[in-house]
C-alpha cells in the first residue's frame, strides 16, 4: 500500500506563513480540504435507508412499502433497501428495528399488530411504544374474510354462520400469526357472530395465502391487496369486509355490518416508525418525506387499487395513538379471551 501524505514545511526560527513553499501549499490545501468535505456529504447521502419489515413478504405492509419505495427514495434522497423480517409474528423484526441507531437509516412500516403483541404474548424483548419514535401514522388498509372454495361451500356471511353452527369444530381459521391483527380480526368477528373455528397461525402472510388457496385451512382473514388478485380470479371467495364501507378497490365485496352485524368494523392502520432516541429534526425530515412520497401521482394510483386509505398524521398524533390503542386492544383481547402466549 502506499501512503500518501503532505507535509507542510516548518522553518526553524521564522514564521512558516512566509514562507514560499507555503504559499504555494495553500490554495492545494484548501482544493484538498474541499474535496474531503464534499466527499463526506457525498457519503453520507449515499447511505441507504433500511427498512425493517416485521411483516412477511406478500403482506399488506409489504405491498404498501414496495410500491411506495421509489417515490420514498426520492424524497429521502437516499435509495431504499427492504428487509423483511417476519419471524415470532413480527416480534424479530421489531427487535432489529429497536436495537438499531436512531440515525435515520433504520426505519419501519408497522401495522396495529405492535399495539397488540403486549397483550398477547407474556414477554416482549422491547417496550412498546418507549423502545421506538412513532413518526406518522399513515392510513389504514382494508382486511377482507375470505374462504377456499374448495372447503366452504358459503357464498356470503349468512350461509358461512349457518354451516360454521350445523358443523361445529369442524372448520380452522389461518392468521399470520398469534395476536396478529388478522387473528384479532377473526376472533372479533366469530365472537360477533357467535361461532368458533380452530386457529391455525402461520409465520407470516405468505404461507398463510399459499395454504388456503391449496385448501390445507378453510378461512382467514387478510389485508385486502394480499388476496385481491386471487379474489378475482376465483381461487379465494369473499365472504365479507371488515370495513366500515365498501371499498372502491373491490366494490362488489359488501362489508359485514351490511350482511347483518351491525357496526361491525375492524380496522388495520399502518405506521412509520423509528428507534427511540431519534432527534427531532430527522424525524422531522422522515415525516416530509412521507408526506411527498403519498402524495406522488403513481403512488396514489396503487394506494387506490390495493384500497388503502391515506390519512398522514403528525408526529404528536402518532405518539398518542400508539398509546390509546394499546389500551384499545387490550381490552379487545380480553373481550375475546385470547390467553397470553
Amino acid at each position: 500500500m502506499v501512503e500518501s501524505r503532505i507535509v507542510i514545511p516548518v522553518v526553524v526560527g521564522s514564521s512558516p506563513i512566509g514562507h514560499p513553499i507555503f504559499s504555494v501549499m495553500k490554495p492545494v490545501c484548501a482544493f484538498l480540504l474541499a474535496a474531503l468535505v464534499a466527499g463526506a456529504a457525498l457519503a453520507q447521502s449515499d447511505r441507504p435507508v433500511r427498512f425493517i419489515l416485521p411483516n412477511a413478504t406478500g403482506s399488506g405492509v409489504d405491498a404498501i412499502t414496495r410500491a411506495v419505495q421509489p417515490a420514498l427514495s426520492k424524497a429521502l434522497g437516499a435509495s431504499i433497501v427492504v428487509d423483511n423480517q417476519p419471524g415470532a409474528g413480527g416480534v424479530v423484526g421489531l427487535q432489529a428495528l429497536a436495537r438499531s441507531a436512531p440515525d435515520g437509516t433504520t426505519l419501519s412500516f408497522v401495522s396495529n399488530n405492535v399495539v397488540i403483541f403486549p397483550s398477547v404474548l407474556k414477554s416482549l424483548p422491547f417496550d412498546m411504544p418507549g423502545d421506538f419514535t412513532p413518526i406518522a401514522v399513515v392510513g389504514a388498509t382494508p382486511m377482507v374474510l375470505v374462504v377456499s372454495p374448495a372447503k366452504v361451500p358459503a357464498a356470503n356471511h349468512k350461509e358461512f354462520v349457518a354451516l360454521l353452527k350445523n358443523k361445529p369444530g369442524a372448520f380452522n381459521f389461518a392468521s399470520g400469526g398469534n395476536g396478529t391483527i388478522l387473528h384479532l380480526a377473526t376472533e372479533l368477528y366469530m365472537d360477533a357472530a357467535g361461532i368458533t373455528a380452530k386457529h391455525i397461525p402461520y409465520k407470516g402472510v405468505g404461507p398463510m395465502v399459499t395454504d388456503l388457496l391449496g385448501g390445507q385451512v378453510d378461512f382467514g382473514t387478510a389485508a385486502l391487496p394480499s388476496v385481491l388478485g386471487h379474489i378475482k380470479s376465483g381461487a379465494l371467495r369473499p365472504i365479507g369486509m371488515l370495513t366500515a364501507q365498501r371499498t372502491p378497490a373491490a366494490p362488489e365485496i359488501p362489508t359485514f355490518a351490511e350482511q347483518g352485524l351491525a357496526n361491525f368494523e375492524v380496522e388495520a392502520w399502518f405506521a412509520v416508525i423509528g428507534p427511540r432516541g431519534m432527534s427531532p429534526a430527522m424525524v422531522k425530515k422522515v415525516h416530509d418525506a412521507m408526506v411527498a412520497a403519498f402524495a406522488d401521482a403513481a403512488v396514489n394510483e396503487a394506494m387506490a387499487k390495493q384500497g388503502n386509505t391515506i390519512r398522514i398524521g403528525t408526529t404528536e398524533q402518532a405518539q398518542a395513538a400508539f398509546r390509546s390503542e394499546l389500551a384499545k386492544y387490550a381490552a379487545l383481547v380480553k373481550k375475546v379471551g385470547l390467553e397470553p402466549q
